[in-house]
């Protein structure tokens, strides 16, 4: 069995996200990086389905040159090898990014034989356009199923489920296909020390991608606006005291 699983280097969930002035870009000046929280989870699925089922895994990542420690984390995890799509600090759009991975995944199965499964995250944690996976598998011309959370393999197919409102929604798609998964698909382990030093000696391949000219203008960036806290004045003194047993009872703790 042959997998690969792509990965971007996004800032670390929960940060506060600033603004350029020109509102143009992230300021990353005082940000950690990790994965995206799905990513994190098909990387766990391809360490998992190649430990049951032998063969070769590789993680791409399309981004700047920091961008091998995400690649070193997921060999870490144990991955066999990994691709670098090195870039400068700007960001390409998701047609792009899918183009250069497309080049990536091609050169590769061209050397060393066709993966049967290509993971994607469902989104990636900061621009979360949801088209990346879904380009490169239009691109392969083979099936991708998106919003994973749960994968079988099953003979020369995929059962993929999908969770919806009141159940789940189960696909069965010939091998090889492109895969999306989220978060919640498995509990990815932690790297562990000896794990991080193998992966010092893992091979990464570095590639530079052309950058296209943009078919797509950015104009500004927004931060969505936030909940903030809400407060609710419920009275003062004794007169308070019914209205708090009524909040009480509808919080079900009376």
């Amino acid at each position: 069995m042959r997998i690969a699983v792509c990965v971007k280097r996004v800032p670390i969930t929960g940060g506060r996200i600033v603004l350029t002035d020109d509102a143009r870009a992230i300021n990353t000046q005082h940000l950690g990086f990790t994965m995206s929280p799905h990513e994190e989870c098909g990387v766990e699925e391809a360490v998992r389905l190649i430990e049951a089922n032998k063969g070769d895994s590789v993680v791409l990542s399309l981004g700047p040159a920091e961008a091998v420690e995400q690649l070193r984390d997921a060999m870490a995890l144990g991955v066999d090898r990994g691709i670098h799509l090195q870039t400068d600090s700007r960001e390409l759009d998701a047609e792009a990014t899918a183009a250069a991975l497309y080049e990536a995944i091609r050169a590769d199965e061209a050397a060393n034989g066709p993966f049967d499964i290509i993971f994607f995250g469902n989104e990636s944690a900061d621009s979360g356009g949801f088209q990346v996976g879904i380009r490169v598998a239009h691109a392969l011309g083979r099936p991708c199923v998106t919003g994973l959370k749960k994968v079988t393999v099953e003979g020369e197919s995929m059962r993929c489920e999908q969770e919806v409102e009141g159940g789940r929604d189960v696909y069965v798609v010939p091998l090889p296909a492109v895969l999306t998964v989220k978060e919640g698909l498995n509990l990815p382990r932690y790297p562990s020390v000896p794990g991080r030093m193998r992966a010092k000696s893992k091979p990464v391949s570095v590639i530079t991608p052309q950058r296209p000219s943009p078919r797509l203008e950015l104009v500004r960036l927004a931060v969505p606006a936030g909940q903030g806290r809400r407060a609710e004045s419920l009275g003062a003194g004794a007169a308070a005291a019914p209205a708090i047993v009524d909040v009480l009872e509808k919080a079900g703790v009376l």
